[in-house]
């Protein structure tokens, strides 16, 4: 049986990624792992998923939970560093 980490792993997230995805769209672990899994193949789904996190950030911020804030912070910068492309165009 496929676990929810093998879901995860296959779609070269993390944990914490997949949970802001999961958080972002009202979805299961494993439903945000193969939302994530399509995205990160998809023209413009990387910085999709960076827009996901940084609303989920913003969320967090006008309920006052800064510890979940900065938890989500520690994801969004490893992901840029981790997805260069998914930077917003800058014009």
């Amino acid at each position: 049986m496929i676990s929810v980490e093998d879901c995860i792993a296959m779609c070269d997230l993390t944990r914490e990624e997949i949970d802001a995805i999961a958080e972002h769209e009202h979805l299961s672990e494993v439903g945000a792992a193969a939302l994530a899994d399509y995205l990160m193949h998809a023209a413009n789904g990387p910085a999709k998923v960076r827009q996901m996190i940084v609303d989920d950030i913003r969320e967090a911020m006008e309920h006052r939970n800064r510890d979940h804030a900065r938890e989500l912070l520690v994801a969004l910068k490893r992901f840029e560093k981790e997805h260069p492309e998914s930077a917003p165009d800058v014009a």
